[in-house]
């Protein structure tokens, strides 16, 4: 099965190049099938706020993005070739999370129209700010150790806490999985979480 692509305008009316994996599709058919079209919805909601935070930080940073790609592992964005400075790159990275924290505040401040909405923001928040490097709270770790003490350092500490973070986080899905009997369409994130743990080990033994 081949990759989804496309291209479509995006603020500034530049052309991105939109790529779709079959794992991605086949992912939110899963989530859809057990969780139903409504959860299905909430999640692309806030996962769109989650992206747009990235796109328009990256953009205001003088950064065009001419890639999305969406995954098993998430969206990922690529820039034209542009250098960004350790403090611009940091701001992009936690923008993501800042915009769902925003969207929960806001749903909150109009009485709390969708309490579910609200809540799947602040997880998606919480969730991408554990420092794992793919996550955006281990790229944010990893720009400000590298900020501060330089990227050797960074790269020596962000590889222990990741590994860790990794384990720790694949455990938690995997009980969570046994606990409610299902959810098996967690286990992509569980299978990641292990694929990342184990590449931070071998890294390490290197």
């Amino acid at each position: 099965m081949a990759m989804i692509t496309r291209q479509a305008f995006y603020p500034g009316f530049y052309p991105v190049r939109i790529a779709i994996s079959p794992g991605f599709c086949i992912l939110i058919f899963w989530f859809a099938f057990a969780n139903g079209f409504r959860a299905l919805a909430m999640v692309f909601a806030a996962a769109a706020v989650h992206e747009i935070g990235h796109f328009m930080a990256l953009n205001l940073r003088g950064a065009r993005v001419t890639e999305i790609r969406f995954g098993i592992s998430g969206a990922i964005m690529t820039t034209e070739n542009f250098k960004l400075s350790y403090g611009d790159e940091l701001c992009a990275v936690l923008a993501g999370p800042a915009a769902n924290l925003a969207a929960a505040l806001c749903l909150r401040a109009a009485g709390n129209i969708n309490p579910a909405l609200t809540g799947v923001n602040v997880i998606l928040c919480i969730f991408n700010l554990i420092p794992v490097r793919t996550l955006d709270g281990g790229r944010a770790l990893e720009l400000l150790i590298s900020w501060a003490f330089g990227p050797d350092a960074a790269e020596s500490v962000i590889r222990m806490i990741s590994m860790t973070a990794s384990a720790a986080l694949a455990f938690g899905i995997g009980m969570m999985i046994y606990q409610t009997g299902g959810s098996l369409w967690l286990l992509p994130a569980m299978i990641g979480m292990i694929l990342s743990a184990l590449k931070e080990k071998r890294i390490y033994n290197s």
